[in-house]
């Protein structure tokens, strides 16, 4: 299959098979009143279908042959093989989404840092019209018309968009490996010159020349001849000062909303990765076990060997482990109730000594005697409040029921604290525990941090005899929360380069202004230095003007920041609290690059001995 599959296949087996290896799992999947997720049903429709008329009819069918216990309960959702990739609700086979929104804040900064470009030409345009007054004035008197220095300026531009465009392909080129290493993916390099990119190169050419070059084309062809050529274009505003300071807050603006966009994005993802998760994560493996039953007629025995092996210091089966894209819901009747809840719960499957493994906190009662079948049940305190009870001493002896109270009642015997099921962007769900050895599909082990190539080679060993025709695959549980933000910490870094890149063409804009200041000040700062001028004087007079302009740009940027972060942070059923302090310090951190950017060339022109600026004055 190729790289960039949503079906990355390896092995492919067929029902067929399943069911004469007697595979249990493929039983299961007999029952009407369950959903399978590890499992998908292609449909293809007829040309021109209904999509939703056939929702419904599928949800008769299911209806149908739902025993009575299940009626209530499942619908079906049609989704287009198209929008596999990019719908985030649903998992698939690579757990690899990569969402439409994702793609267009992705194009809307790279508009942006295309805009703040745009913007810092049409800036160094339109401050450098004086230098070239007596180039136009001297091609009006010999008959240029205003249209063909138009033409002659728009020309000049689309050339230096071209020469960028080529440049920013050896460039992309370059930074493939490193955008496939940081997404992980695996992107050929012969996109390049594909007809769509090459449409779109040859349309970003037009649109950058005409956007950053058609004003400035029409400030410096719109100069009259006879002060163009007398240079008295020096003592007035060419191309509109108040234009450039407003081009230039909106550049601060763009990479301002960026730096508070990377700010909230670090601290979430620290808050992320350093919040409690309820249980004990640490030097945990799991690895998944065959579900069928001979399989499981070995799990005590494997559990006996592993418990030999120096190294190991808890082991403990379970169906899932605590926080997993995997999961089993249902209903339940409380305390011997005909009627089912109006909420569904976790379920969590798991011997006794899953409780002293992961080192759960207990709120009120105790672990379930350690045994092969339901013995009791151990409940979080979201399922005690969702139940209506004021404490979880309250819920001790009640009695739960699962699957029309016919199976699997018994008592509540402990109350747990809260812990994450799943990413923190989700809440915590009610979470229902019990042991049921039939169940079970995960061992977990707790191993001691040394001679680790030990411990996990003699797991291994052990495993492999156990069960000789079952893939041996472990997984950290750290590292298994840690892949639930694995997406955001990318975007994370991503946007750090984008940010980075803003504010580099930011402050190159900020510099070739001032630098032109410079220039076009030098007597000015001659003549102030004469009549005792400072250097800190001179210098806050070329740097106050921008500071105000950065501050401006902030004012703007901040509640617009302010909005969009509270909305990104929605997505976080756990985040932090947008503070004063990362507003604080990303206007900080503009007006330092402001400073530095501005300052050089202050202190230059600063320094510079006045004698020399006045000799020809």
């Amino acid at each position: 299959m190729p790289p960039n599959t949503d079906f990355p296949l390896k092995i492919v087996i067929s029902y067929a098979s399943m069911r004469s290896k007697g595979n249990e799992n493929f039983e299961n999947m007999q029952n009407w009143g369950g959903v399978l997720g590890e499992n998908y049903c292609f449909v293809v429709l007829p040309a021109g279908a209904n999509v939703r008329a056939y929702e419904g009819q599928f949800d008769a069918f299911i209806q149908g042959h739902n025993p009575g216990a299940y009626k209530a309960g499942l619908r079906t959702l049609l989704q287009p093989l198209t929008a596999m990739h990019y719908d985030t609700r649903l998992d698939i086979f690579t757990g690899r989404h990569f969402s439409q929104q994702l793609i267009n804040t992705i194009s809307l900064i790279g508009l942006f840092l295309l805009l703040i470009a745009c913007v810092n030409f049409i800036n160094l345009a339109t401050a450098q019209a004086v230098s070239r007054s007596k180039e136009v004035g001297i091609r009006k008197v010999l008959g240029s018309s205003r249209k063909q220095l138009v033409l002659q300026f728009m020309s000049e531009t689309s050339i230096i968009t071209l020469c960028a465009i080529l440049l920013a392909l050896a460039v992309s080129w370059l930074a493939l490996p490193f955008l496939d290493r940081l997404l992980e993916i695996q992107l050929n390099t012969r996109f390049i010159l594909e007809p769509v990119v090459l449409v779109f190169l040859g349309l970003l050419w037009l649109a950058v020349t005409v956007l950053s070059g058609f004003y400035p084309a029409m400030v410096l062809s719109g100069f009259n001849p006879v002060p163009a050529l007398k240079n008295k274009f020096n003592k007035i505003s060419s191309g509109g000062i108040s234009l450039r300071r407003a081009l230039v807050v909106m550049q601060f603006c763009i990479a301002q909303l960026l730096i508070i966009g990377i700010l909230v994005m670090i601290s979430q993802l620290n808050y992320s990765k350093n919040k409690s998760l309820g249980f004990d994560k640490t030097a945990v493996i799991t690895i998944p076990v065959p579900g069928d039953s001979l399989s499981k007629a070995k799990m005590t025995a494997l559990r006996n060997d592993l418990q030999q092996q120096p190294g190991i210091k808890v082991i403990s089966y379970s169906s899932f482990s605590p926080i997993d894209e995997n999961g089993w819901g249902s209903t339940i009747h409380f305390d011997h109730s005909p009627r089912e809840t109006d909420f569904g719960v976790e379920l969590k499957w798991a011997d006794a000594d899953n409780f002293k493994l992961y080192q759960y906190t207990f709120l009120a009662g105790k672990p379930y005697a350690a045994s092969d079948t339901i013995q009791g049940y151990v409940v979080n305190e979201t399922l005690v409040k969702k139940l209506g009870l004021a404490s979880p001493q309250e819920a001790i002896g009640k009695t739960i029921g699962l699957w029309n109270n016919r199976h699997f009642t018994a008592p509540i015997v402990g109350v747990v604290r809260d812990y994450n099921v799943k990413s923190i962007k989700d809440a915590v769900p009610p979470v229902l525990m019990a042991s049921q050895k039939g169940f079970y599909g995960t061992l977990n082990i707790k191993i001691g941090q040394t001679n680790l190539k030990e411990t996990l080679g003699g797991i291994e060993s052990k495993y492999n005899a156990a069960f000789p025709d079952a893939l041996y695959e472990y997984h950290f549980i750290d590292e298994q929360v840690a892949r639930f933000y694995k997406t955001d910490t990318q975007l994370s870094q991503l946007y750090q380069v984008f940010a980075g890149i803003a504010i580099f063409i930011s402050c190159l804009g900020l510099f070739g202004l001032v630098s032109f200041m410079a220039v076009q000040r030098t007597k000015e700062v001659g003549i102030r230095k004469t009549l005792g001028a400072s250097v800190s004087h001179i210098v806050y007079l070329f740097s106050k003007e921008f500071t105000l302009l950065v501050l401006v740009a902030f004012a703007i940027s901040a509640p617009i920041g302010w909005y969009l972060m509270n909305k990104w942070l929605e997505g976080y059923a756990f985040r932090i609290k947008l503070g004063p302090g990362i507003f604080l310090s990303a206007i900080l951190l503009s007006v330092v690059i402001a400073w530095l950017t501005v300052g050089y060339k202050a202190l230059k022109a600063a320094l510079a001995n006045p004698v020399r600026s006045l000799r020809s004055e």
